[in-house]
């Protein structure tokens, strides 16, 4: 018979395996989830770059060749 997987992770604040089953689970305790929400809450978690899609980007490229169509053509010279 298979063994049966138990889904464990590390908990996010102080790195202690934290079991699935577990009544804080992902944190290790209310004290790990508390510490976890105030950095949030004082932006000490930031996403360092924006996230953007590559449709956006090709979206944006056109854009920006319609504004300054000179600047393909001094590329070319």
């Amino acid at each position: 018979m298979p063994k049966k997987k138990t889904r464990a992770l590390r908990c996010p604040t102080c790195r202690t395996i934290v079991l699935a089953g577990d009544p804080e689970f992902p944190f290790c305790s209310e004290r790990c989830r508390l510490i976890d929400l105030g950095k949030w809450a004082s932006g000490g978690y930031v996403i360092s770059t924006p996230i953007t899609d590559p449709e956006q980007l090709e979206n944006m490229a056109e854009e920006q060749a319609k504004k300054n169509p000179n600047d393909n053509d001094e590329d070319a010279q």
